[in-house]
Protein backbone atom coordinates (compact mmCIF):
# COMPACT_ATOMS: atom_id res chain seq x y z
CA UNK A 1 0.00 0.00 0.00
CA UNK A 2 1.10 3.53 -0.83
CA UNK A 3 0.65 5.62 1.80
CA UNK A 4 -0.26 9.37 0.88
CA UNK A 5 -0.21 12.22 3.41
CA UNK A 6 -2.76 15.04 3.63
CA UNK A 7 -2.90 18.53 4.98
CA UNK A 8 -4.38 21.42 4.89
CA UNK A 9 -3.35 24.98 5.69
CA UNK A 10 -5.47 28.35 3.85
CA UNK A 11 -5.88 31.69 4.55
CA UNK A 12 -5.82 34.91 2.22
CA UNK A 13 -5.25 37.77 4.14
CA UNK A 14 -4.86 41.57 3.28
CA UNK A 15 -1.41 43.24 4.93
CA UNK A 16 -3.33 46.61 4.59
CA UNK A 17 -6.05 45.71 6.99
CA UNK A 18 -4.99 47.73 10.06
CA UNK A 19 -7.19 44.42 12.52
CA UNK A 20 -4.68 41.42 12.79
CA UNK A 21 -6.31 37.94 12.34
CA UNK A 22 -5.73 34.95 15.28
CA UNK A 23 -5.79 31.24 15.60
CA UNK A 24 -9.63 31.62 16.73
CA UNK A 25 -10.41 32.58 12.87
CA UNK A 26 -9.53 29.08 11.83
CA UNK A 27 -11.28 26.03 11.92
CA UNK A 28 -8.85 22.96 12.96
CA UNK A 29 -9.50 19.66 12.44
CA UNK A 30 -7.21 16.26 12.80
CA UNK A 31 -6.88 13.00 11.93
CA UNK A 32 -9.96 11.28 10.07
CA UNK A 33 -12.27 14.89 10.73
CA UNK A 34 -9.93 16.22 7.67
CA UNK A 35 -11.72 13.75 5.61
CA UNK A 36 -15.32 13.96 6.72
CA UNK A 37 -14.93 17.18 6.30
CA UNK A 38 -14.24 17.06 2.44
CA UNK A 39 -15.16 13.20 1.25
CA UNK A 40 -17.66 14.44 -1.20
CA UNK A 41 -17.30 18.01 -1.07
CA UNK A 42 -16.63 20.23 -4.16
CA UNK A 43 -13.39 21.54 -2.35
CA UNK A 44 -9.43 20.78 -3.21
CA UNK A 45 -9.50 17.51 -0.53
CA UNK A 46 -12.23 16.28 -2.10
CA UNK A 47 -10.98 16.11 -5.80
CA UNK A 48 -7.65 14.86 -4.52
CA UNK A 49 -9.76 11.89 -2.79
CA UNK A 50 -11.18 11.04 -5.91
CA UNK A 51 -8.32 10.57 -7.38
CA UNK A 52 -6.84 8.53 -4.43
CA UNK A 53 -10.12 6.47 -4.46
CA UNK A 54 -9.31 5.26 -8.13
CA UNK A 55 -6.81 2.85 -6.99
CA UNK A 56 -6.89 0.49 -4.33
CA UNK A 57 -3.31 0.77 -3.11
CA UNK A 58 -3.49 4.17 -1.64
CA UNK A 59 -3.62 4.89 2.34
CA UNK A 60 -4.62 7.58 3.13
CA UNK A 61 -3.25 9.12 6.09
CA UNK A 62 -4.87 12.47 7.16
CA UNK A 63 -2.96 14.43 9.72
CA UNK A 64 -3.91 18.31 10.06
CA UNK A 65 -6.22 21.02 8.62
CA UNK A 66 -6.25 25.19 9.74
CA UNK A 67 -9.11 26.64 7.37
CA UNK A 68 -9.65 29.85 7.74
CA UNK A 69 -12.95 31.14 8.82
CA UNK A 70 -12.87 33.84 5.74
CA UNK A 71 -10.07 36.13 4.30
CA UNK A 72 -9.12 38.36 6.51
CA UNK A 73 -6.16 40.62 7.97
CA UNK A 74 -2.37 40.04 8.73
CA UNK A 75 -2.14 37.10 10.89
CA UNK A 76 -0.39 37.74 14.17
CA UNK A 77 2.74 36.09 14.87
CA UNK A 78 1.96 33.99 17.65
CA UNK A 79 -0.53 32.35 16.24
CA UNK A 80 0.95 31.75 12.87
CA UNK A 81 4.11 30.18 15.00
CA UNK A 82 1.00 28.00 16.96
CA UNK A 83 -0.75 26.90 13.69
CA UNK A 84 2.85 26.20 12.17
CA UNK A 85 4.07 23.99 15.86
CA UNK A 86 0.91 22.18 15.28
CA UNK A 87 1.15 21.50 11.55
CA UNK A 88 4.91 19.97 12.07
CA UNK A 89 4.25 18.02 15.21
CA UNK A 90 1.44 16.35 13.33
CA UNK A 91 3.60 15.69 10.59
CA UNK A 92 6.45 14.15 12.86
CA UNK A 93 3.64 12.07 14.57
CA UNK A 94 2.46 10.30 11.04
CA UNK A 95 3.80 6.66 10.13
CA UNK A 96 6.65 6.91 7.36
CA UNK A 97 4.46 7.75 3.63
CA UNK A 98 4.87 7.49 -0.06
CA UNK A 99 3.81 11.12 -0.92
CA UNK A 100 2.49 14.26 0.39
CA UNK A 101 -0.66 16.45 -1.05
CA UNK A 102 -1.04 19.78 0.60
CA UNK A 103 -4.18 22.08 0.44
CA UNK A 104 -3.01 25.29 0.42
CA UNK A 105 -4.14 29.40 -0.12
CA UNK A 106 -0.57 31.02 -1.73
CA UNK A 107 -1.80 34.61 0.09
CA UNK A 108 -0.89 33.87 3.50
CA UNK A 109 1.04 36.57 5.41
CA UNK A 110 2.16 36.70 9.12
CA UNK A 111 3.96 39.20 11.08
CA UNK A 112 7.56 38.09 10.55
CA UNK A 113 6.61 36.11 8.22
CA UNK A 114 6.15 36.58 4.30
CA UNK A 115 5.84 33.69 2.88
CA UNK A 116 4.03 31.10 4.95
CA UNK A 117 3.77 28.29 2.92
CA UNK A 118 7.04 28.46 1.60
CA UNK A 119 7.96 28.04 5.75
CA UNK A 120 5.45 25.13 6.21
CA UNK A 121 6.92 23.10 2.92
CA UNK A 122 10.98 24.17 4.17
CA UNK A 123 9.99 22.96 7.39
CA UNK A 124 8.42 19.83 6.08
CA UNK A 125 10.69 18.96 3.81
CA UNK A 126 13.70 18.86 7.39
CA UNK A 127 11.86 16.18 8.55
CA UNK A 128 10.50 13.58 6.06
CA UNK A 129 13.38 14.73 3.83
CA UNK A 130 13.98 15.02 0.50
CA UNK A 131 12.62 12.24 -1.72
CA UNK A 132 9.20 11.94 -0.74
CA UNK A 133 7.54 13.78 -3.26
CA UNK A 134 4.84 16.69 -2.42
CA UNK A 135 2.23 18.46 -4.71
CA UNK A 136 0.51 21.55 -3.27
CA UNK A 137 -3.08 22.69 -4.82
CA UNK A 138 -2.89 26.39 -4.91
CA UNK A 139 -5.39 29.78 -5.34
CA UNK A 140 -4.27 31.39 -8.44
CA UNK A 141 -4.29 34.91 -6.45
CA UNK A 142 -1.54 33.17 -4.34
CA UNK A 143 2.05 34.54 -4.33
CA UNK A 144 4.46 31.79 -5.76
CA UNK A 145 7.51 32.23 -3.94
CA UNK A 146 10.54 30.93 -5.15
CA UNK A 147 10.78 28.87 -1.37
CA UNK A 148 6.91 27.22 -2.22
CA UNK A 149 8.62 25.54 -5.47
CA UNK A 150 12.17 24.77 -3.96
CA UNK A 151 10.38 22.60 -1.70
CA UNK A 152 7.44 20.89 -3.72
CA UNK A 153 7.74 18.90 -6.61
CA UNK A 154 5.06 19.81 -8.28
CA UNK A 155 2.15 22.52 -7.78
CA UNK A 156 -1.53 23.04 -9.13
CA UNK A 157 -3.45 25.77 -9.66
CA UNK A 158 -7.40 26.94 -10.22
CA UNK A 159 -7.93 27.99 -13.66
CA UNK A 160 -10.98 29.82 -12.89
CA UNK A 161 -12.08 33.22 -11.89
CA UNK A 162 -14.97 33.64 -9.97
CA UNK A 163 -13.32 30.28 -8.70
CA UNK A 164 -15.16 27.57 -9.85
CA UNK A 165 -13.07 24.61 -10.08
CA UNK A 166 -11.86 23.85 -6.34
CA UNK A 167 -12.86 20.26 -6.78
CA UNK A 168 -11.15 19.71 -10.43
CA UNK A 169 -7.56 21.79 -8.72
CA UNK A 170 -7.77 19.36 -6.29
CA UNK A 171 -8.31 16.04 -8.48
CA UNK A 172 -5.71 16.96 -11.10
CA UNK A 173 -3.20 17.48 -7.81
CA UNK A 174 -4.21 14.20 -7.01
CA UNK A 175 -3.58 12.47 -10.15
CA UNK A 176 -0.04 13.80 -10.40
CA UNK A 177 0.73 12.84 -7.00
CA UNK A 178 -0.21 8.99 -8.11
CA UNK A 179 2.46 9.32 -11.38
CA UNK A 180 5.34 10.37 -9.30
CA UNK A 181 4.43 8.21 -6.59
CA UNK A 182 4.65 5.35 -9.50
CA UNK A 183 7.63 6.33 -11.13
CA UNK A 184 5.64 7.59 -14.12
CA UNK A 185 6.73 11.17 -14.24
CA UNK A 186 9.54 13.34 -12.90
CA UNK A 187 8.39 16.91 -12.46
CA UNK A 188 10.33 20.17 -13.90
CA UNK A 189 8.90 23.56 -13.51
CA UNK A 190 9.20 26.49 -15.16
CA UNK A 191 8.20 29.87 -13.24
CA UNK A 192 8.05 33.22 -15.28
CA UNK A 193 7.48 36.57 -13.11
CA UNK A 194 5.39 39.08 -14.93
CA UNK A 195 6.08 42.67 -13.14
CA UNK A 196 1.73 43.32 -13.09
CA UNK A 197 -1.05 43.43 -10.38
CA UNK A 198 -4.17 43.05 -12.51
CA UNK A 199 -8.00 43.33 -11.33
CA UNK A 200 -11.19 43.80 -13.35
CA UNK A 201 -13.75 41.81 -15.44
CA UNK A 202 -11.05 41.22 -17.63
CA UNK A 203 -9.78 38.56 -15.37
CA UNK A 204 -13.16 36.86 -15.32
CA UNK A 205 -11.77 33.64 -17.12
CA UNK A 206 -15.33 32.40 -19.21
CA UNK A 207 -15.36 35.85 -20.80
CA UNK A 208 -12.26 38.13 -20.20
CA UNK A 209 -8.81 38.38 -21.84
CA UNK A 210 -7.29 36.49 -19.08
CA UNK A 211 -8.91 33.43 -20.04
CA UNK A 212 -6.65 33.44 -23.15
CA UNK A 213 -4.11 32.63 -21.08
CA UNK A 214 -5.96 30.07 -19.06
CA UNK A 215 -7.00 28.43 -22.19
CA UNK A 216 -3.38 28.19 -23.81
CA UNK A 217 -2.53 26.73 -20.44
CA UNK A 218 -5.14 23.93 -20.43
CA UNK A 219 -3.59 22.90 -23.88
CA UNK A 220 -0.32 22.37 -22.92
CA UNK A 221 -2.07 20.45 -20.01
CA UNK A 222 -3.62 18.52 -22.78
CA UNK A 223 -0.45 17.38 -24.18
CA UNK A 224 1.81 14.00 -23.35
CA UNK A 225 4.23 15.90 -21.77
CA UNK A 226 2.67 19.16 -20.10
CA UNK A 227 2.13 17.98 -16.77
CA UNK A 228 0.82 21.85 -15.18
CA UNK A 229 -0.04 25.18 -16.51
CA UNK A 230 -1.14 27.94 -14.83
CA UNK A 231 -1.09 31.27 -14.07
CA UNK A 232 -1.02 33.16 -10.75
CA UNK A 233 -1.99 36.66 -10.45
CA UNK A 234 -1.37 37.01 -7.10
CA UNK A 235 -3.02 38.87 -4.26
CA UNK A 236 -2.40 42.72 -4.72
CA UNK A 237 -3.47 43.24 -0.91
CA UNK A 238 -0.61 40.80 0.14
CA UNK A 239 1.62 43.14 -0.06
CA UNK A 240 5.16 40.95 0.01
CA UNK A 241 8.37 40.23 -1.73
CA UNK A 242 7.32 37.84 -4.87
CA UNK A 243 4.10 40.14 -4.90
CA UNK A 244 3.62 40.09 -9.01
CA UNK A 245 2.14 37.64 -11.88
CA UNK A 246 3.41 34.61 -12.48
CA UNK A 247 2.93 32.13 -15.37
CA UNK A 248 4.43 28.04 -14.40
CA UNK A 249 4.49 25.18 -16.37
CA UNK A 250 5.40 21.78 -15.24
CA UNK A 251 6.55 19.37 -17.98
CA UNK A 252 7.44 15.63 -17.78
CA UNK A 253 11.44 15.92 -17.35
CA UNK A 254 11.88 18.88 -20.20
CA UNK A 255 13.14 21.55 -19.25
CA UNK A 256 12.91 23.32 -22.15
CA UNK A 257 9.65 23.04 -23.07
CA UNK A 258 8.76 24.16 -19.77
CA UNK A 259 10.56 27.34 -20.00
CA UNK A 260 9.71 27.97 -24.12
CA UNK A 261 5.42 27.35 -22.95
CA UNK A 262 6.10 29.48 -19.36
CA UNK A 263 7.83 32.63 -21.26
CA UNK A 264 5.70 32.23 -24.07
CA UNK A 265 2.04 32.70 -22.09
CA UNK A 266 4.18 35.49 -20.05
CA UNK A 267 4.34 37.53 -23.17
CA UNK A 268 0.93 36.94 -24.39
CA UNK A 269 -0.24 37.86 -21.06
CA UNK A 270 1.98 41.30 -21.04
CA UNK A 271 0.45 42.09 -23.84
CA UNK A 272 -3.00 42.83 -22.07
CA UNK A 273 -2.00 43.59 -18.80
CA UNK A 274 -3.19 47.78 -19.21
CA UNK A 275 -6.40 46.76 -20.09
CA UNK A 276 -6.65 44.48 -16.49
CA UNK A 277 -7.59 46.94 -14.66
CA UNK A 278 -11.05 48.52 -12.76
CA UNK A 279 -12.53 51.73 -14.20
CA UNK A 280 -13.76 53.46 -10.70
CA UNK A 281 -16.43 55.98 -10.30
CA UNK A 282 -15.61 58.02 -7.30
CA UNK A 283 -18.47 58.38 -4.57
CA UNK A 284 -20.00 61.43 -5.26
CA UNK A 285 -20.31 59.96 -9.38
CA UNK A 286 -21.30 56.86 -8.40
CA UNK A 287 -24.34 57.70 -5.94
CA UNK A 288 -25.61 60.20 -9.14
CA UNK A 289 -25.34 57.49 -11.32
CA UNK A 290 -27.80 55.52 -8.51
CA UNK A 291 -30.08 58.32 -8.02
CA UNK A 292 -30.37 58.38 -11.65
CA UNK A 293 -31.51 54.81 -12.27
CA UNK A 294 -35.05 54.72 -12.15
CA UNK A 295 -36.03 51.26 -12.76
CA UNK A 296 -34.21 47.66 -11.81
CA UNK A 297 -31.43 47.37 -9.28
CA UNK A 298 -28.39 49.23 -8.98
CA UNK A 299 -25.40 47.24 -7.62
CA UNK A 300 -22.14 49.07 -6.06
CA UNK A 301 -19.25 47.26 -5.79
CA UNK A 302 -17.74 48.16 -3.23
CA UNK A 303 -14.04 45.72 -3.54
CA UNK A 304 -12.73 48.32 -1.55
CA UNK A 305 -14.28 46.28 1.54
CA UNK A 306 -14.38 43.00 0.06
CA UNK A 307 -14.13 40.32 2.78
CA UNK A 308 -13.37 37.09 1.07
CA UNK A 309 -10.39 39.39 -0.16
CA UNK A 310 -9.02 40.47 3.26
CA UNK A 311 -11.07 43.71 4.34
CA UNK A 312 -12.40 44.45 7.76
CA UNK A 313 -16.17 44.92 6.26
CA UNK A 314 -16.89 47.35 8.55
CA UNK A 315 -17.15 49.95 5.67
CA UNK A 316 -19.79 52.49 5.79
CA UNK A 317 -18.39 55.23 2.98
CA UNK A 318 -21.21 54.27 0.14
CA UNK A 319 -24.21 54.43 3.17
CA UNK A 320 -22.46 57.33 4.60
CA UNK A 321 -22.13 59.29 1.02
CA UNK A 322 -26.12 58.13 0.02
CA UNK A 323 -27.47 59.40 3.27
CA UNK A 324 -25.71 62.35 2.92
CA UNK A 325 -26.81 62.93 -0.77
CA UNK A 326 -30.45 62.18 0.64
CA UNK A 327 -30.79 58.91 -1.94
CA UNK A 328 -34.35 57.64 -1.68
CA UNK A 329 -34.18 54.27 -3.05
CA UNK A 330 -34.82 51.47 -0.60
CA UNK A 331 -31.07 50.16 -0.46
CA UNK A 332 -30.06 46.69 1.17
CA UNK A 333 -26.22 47.28 2.82
CA UNK A 334 -23.93 44.73 4.46
CA UNK A 335 -21.68 46.25 7.28
CA UNK A 336 -19.62 44.48 10.47
CA UNK A 337 -20.13 46.36 13.67
CA UNK A 338 -20.45 43.74 16.22
CA UNK A 339 -21.33 46.86 18.90
CA UNK A 340 -24.32 47.87 16.65
CA UNK A 341 -25.83 43.99 16.84
CA UNK A 342 -25.38 43.81 20.25
CA UNK A 343 -27.42 47.16 20.93
CA UNK A 344 -30.19 45.22 18.37
CA UNK A 345 -29.84 42.67 20.74
CA UNK A 346 -30.55 44.58 23.66
CA UNK A 347 -33.75 46.75 21.91
CA UNK A 348 -34.82 43.44 20.39
CA UNK A 349 -37.13 42.31 17.18
CA UNK A 350 -39.41 44.90 16.08
CA UNK A 351 -37.18 47.51 19.14
CA UNK A 352 -35.96 50.94 18.27
CA UNK A 353 -31.95 51.11 17.92
CA UNK A 354 -30.15 54.11 18.53
CA UNK A 355 -26.29 53.40 17.44
CA UNK A 356 -23.75 54.22 15.23
CA UNK A 357 -22.42 51.40 12.28
CA UNK A 358 -19.17 51.35 10.64
CA UNK A 359 -15.95 51.89 11.50
CA UNK A 360 -15.83 49.63 14.47
CA UNK A 361 -12.48 47.91 13.39
CA UNK A 362 -10.94 50.12 10.20
CA UNK A 363 -10.84 52.86 12.61
CA UNK A 364 -8.30 54.87 9.98
CA UNK A 365 -10.21 54.50 7.10
CA UNK A 366 -14.26 55.13 8.69
CA UNK A 367 -15.71 56.84 11.29
CA UNK A 368 -18.98 55.66 13.06
CA UNK A 369 -21.92 56.66 11.13
CA UNK A 370 -24.80 57.52 13.43
CA UNK A 371 -28.21 55.81 12.64
CA UNK A 372 -31.66 55.20 14.20
CA UNK A 373 -33.75 52.18 13.16
CA UNK A 374 -36.03 49.44 13.41
CA UNK A 375 -34.72 45.88 14.89
CA UNK A 376 -36.35 43.53 12.07
CA UNK A 377 -34.17 40.34 12.42
CA UNK A 378 -31.86 38.64 14.85
CA UNK A 379 -29.77 35.22 14.27
CA UNK A 380 -27.38 33.30 15.30
CA UNK A 381 -25.23 34.41 12.29
CA UNK A 382 -24.99 30.20 11.14
CA UNK A 383 -26.02 30.13 7.55
CA UNK A 384 -25.06 28.23 4.51
CA UNK A 385 -23.12 29.65 1.32
CA UNK A 386 -25.34 29.64 -1.92
CA UNK A 387 -22.43 28.64 -3.78
CA UNK A 388 -20.88 25.52 -2.48
CA UNK A 389 -23.30 24.67 0.34
CA UNK A 390 -20.66 25.05 2.90
CA UNK A 391 -21.08 26.21 6.27
CA UNK A 392 -20.20 29.63 6.74
CA UNK A 393 -20.60 31.99 10.73
CA UNK A 394 -20.80 35.77 10.81
CA UNK A 395 -21.24 35.53 14.70
CA UNK A 396 -25.12 37.06 16.09
CA UNK A 397 -26.73 39.16 13.03
CA UNK A 398 -28.98 42.08 13.31
CA UNK A 399 -31.20 43.53 10.29
CA UNK A 400 -31.52 46.75 10.71
CA UNK A 401 -34.26 48.99 8.73
CA UNK A 402 -32.86 52.53 8.93
CA UNK A 403 -36.00 54.66 7.05
CA UNK A 404 -34.94 53.48 3.28
CA UNK A 405 -31.91 51.34 4.43
CA UNK A 406 -31.72 47.92 5.72
CA UNK A 407 -28.56 46.89 7.33
CA UNK A 408 -27.36 43.05 7.51
CA UNK A 409 -25.12 43.90 10.42
CA UNK A 410 -22.83 41.40 11.38
CA UNK A 411 -20.41 40.49 14.23
CA UNK A 412 -17.33 39.16 12.27
CA UNK A 413 -16.58 39.56 8.82
CA UNK A 414 -17.94 37.04 6.44
CA UNK A 415 -17.49 36.04 2.81
CA UNK A 416 -20.16 38.17 0.51
CA UNK A 417 -18.88 36.79 -2.72
CA UNK A 418 -22.51 35.33 -3.10
CA UNK A 419 -26.11 36.43 -1.54
CA UNK A 420 -26.10 33.77 1.10
CA UNK A 421 -25.71 36.42 3.83
CA UNK A 422 -28.88 38.08 2.49
CA UNK A 423 -30.96 35.15 1.90
CA UNK A 424 -30.32 34.03 5.24
CA UNK A 425 -31.42 36.74 6.64
CA UNK A 426 -34.90 37.63 5.05
CA UNK A 427 -33.58 39.89 2.03
CA UNK A 428 -33.85 39.49 -1.16
CA UNK A 429 -31.52 41.73 -3.02
CA UNK A 430 -33.96 41.75 -6.17
CA UNK A 431 -37.04 43.69 -4.10
CA UNK A 432 -34.49 46.64 -3.60
CA UNK A 433 -33.52 49.75 -5.72
CA UNK A 434 -29.74 49.14 -4.75
CA UNK A 435 -27.68 46.70 -3.08
CA UNK A 436 -23.92 47.00 -2.08
CA UNK A 437 -22.16 44.10 -3.49
CA UNK A 438 -18.61 43.82 -0.98
CA UNK A 439 -16.88 41.48 -3.81
CA UNK A 440 -14.61 42.32 -6.94
CA UNK A 441 -16.39 39.76 -8.53
CA UNK A 442 -19.56 37.47 -8.16
CA UNK A 443 -20.78 34.87 -10.39
CA UNK A 444 -22.77 36.37 -12.90
CA UNK A 445 -25.95 34.86 -11.98
CA UNK A 446 -25.66 36.42 -8.45
CA UNK A 447 -26.11 39.96 -9.82
CA UNK A 448 -24.68 41.21 -12.88
CA UNK A 449 -27.27 39.21 -14.93
CA UNK A 450 -30.27 41.05 -13.86
CA UNK A 451 -29.28 44.15 -12.29
CA UNK A 452 -30.01 47.45 -14.23
CA UNK A 453 -26.68 49.21 -12.98
CA UNK A 454 -23.46 48.25 -12.50
CA UNK A 455 -20.91 50.91 -10.79
CA UNK A 456 -17.29 50.08 -9.41
CA UNK A 457 -17.06 52.69 -6.60
CA UNK A 458 -13.65 54.18 -5.71
CA UNK A 459 -14.23 53.63 -1.84
CA UNK A 460 -11.86 53.67 0.71
CA UNK A 461 -10.68 50.22 2.03
CA UNK A 462 -8.19 47.46 2.23
CA UNK A 463 -8.95 45.86 -0.65
CA UNK A 464 -9.38 49.00 -3.16
CA UNK A 465 -8.52 48.34 -6.43
CA UNK A 466 -7.33 51.70 -6.96
CA UNK A 467 -3.85 49.83 -6.38
CA UNK A 468 -1.71 53.01 -5.96
CA UNK A 469 -4.00 54.08 -3.63
CA UNK A 470 -2.67 51.31 -1.14
CA UNK A 471 0.31 52.58 -0.41
CA UNK A 472 2.89 49.17 -1.16
CA UNK A 473 6.05 49.22 0.52
CA UNK A 474 7.47 45.24 0.36
CA UNK A 475 6.58 43.92 -2.86
CA UNK A 476 9.10 43.94 -5.80
CA UNK A 477 9.58 47.40 -7.78
CA UNK A 478 8.80 48.75 -10.64
CA UNK A 479 5.53 47.00 -10.97
CA UNK A 480 2.34 48.12 -12.71
CA UNK A 481 0.16 49.96 -11.97
CA UNK A 482 2.01 51.15 -9.64
CA UNK A 483 4.89 52.41 -11.61
CA UNK A 484 5.08 54.15 -14.79
CA UNK A 485 6.92 52.49 -17.73
CA UNK A 486 7.32 49.21 -16.21
CA UNK A 487 9.68 47.47 -18.65
CA UNK A 488 9.40 43.14 -18.89
CA UNK A 489 11.71 40.90 -20.78
CA UNK A 490 10.36 37.23 -19.38
CA UNK A 491 12.95 35.47 -18.38
CA UNK A 492 11.91 31.36 -17.06
CA UNK A 493 13.38 29.98 -14.03
CA UNK A 494 13.61 26.48 -13.31
CA UNK A 495 12.94 24.11 -10.71
CA UNK A 496 13.69 20.60 -10.21
CA UNK A 497 13.86 17.65 -8.04
CA UNK A 498 14.83 14.76 -10.38
CA UNK A 499 18.37 14.55 -9.50
CA UNK A 500 17.70 13.85 -6.14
Amino acid sequence: MRKILIAECKQEVSTFNPVLSHYEDFVVTRGQAILDYHRGKRSEIGGALTAFDTTSDIEIVPVYAARAITSAGLLAGADFRRIAAEWLAAIKAAPPVDGVYFSLHGAMAAENEDDPEGYLLQETRKILGEKIPIVVSLDLHGVLTDRMLQHSDAITMFHTYPHVDFWETGERAGRLLLRITAGEVRPVTAKVAIPALVRGDELITATGLFGESIRACQAIEATPPGLVAGMFIGNPFTDVAELQTYSVVVTDGDPALAEREAVRIARDFWRHQERMQVPLDSLARSVELAAQTTSGTVMMVDAADATSSGASGDSNAILAALVQFGYRGRALVPIVDPAAVKAAFAAGIGGTVRTTVGGALDTGRFKPLPIEGRVRLLSDGYFQSESFGDSWYAGETAVIVANNYTLVVTSRAVSLYDRALFYAHGCDPKRFDLVVVKSPQCERHMFKDWCSRVVNVDAPGSTSANLPYLGHTKCIRPLFPLDPNVPFEPKAKLFSRKSL
